[in-house]
């Protein structure tokens, strides 16, 4: 099966930046829709954005599509989430997900998500 590992996390101060990278191995991420997801420290899992296998269809959610952006490079078998102007609030465990469907994309808990990374720490505080 499919292997997704994540990177690219750490400690950032308010407002800073980072890219967190997921990258497949086992097989390729051309044929799969990635979604990234975050789960903060006593909350539940939320969806953020993905990208869809087809079209170069993405989308983020509303709370954050101005200040994060999701990529993928099909040829490194790799999907990027570039976190911008960082908060406090954004601090969580970052994880993403594939997909097997050609469908634009979504990241409510009906879509079919087989395959997760272990997650990365991000860590927004002064």
């Amino acid at each position: 099966q499919v292997q997704l590992v994540e990177s690219g996390g750490g400690l950032v101060q308010p407002g800073g930046s980072l890219l967190v990278s997921c990258v497949a191995s086992g097989d390729s991420l051309s044929s799969y829709a990635v979604g990234w997801f975050r789960q903060a420290p006593g909350k539940e899992r939320e969806g953020i954005a993905c990208a869809s296998s087809r079209d170069d269809n993405i989308y983020i959610v509303d709370f954050v599509r101005d200040r994060f952006a999701i990529s993928r490079d099909n040829a490194k078998n790799t999907v990027y989430l570039k976190l911008n102007s960082l908060k406090p609030e954004d601090t969580a465990v970052y994880v993403c997900a594939a997909a097997p469907t050609p469908a634009p994309c979504e990241v409510h808990h009906g879509w079919p998500y087989d395959y997760w990374g272990q997650g990365i720490q991000v860590t927004v505080s002064s």
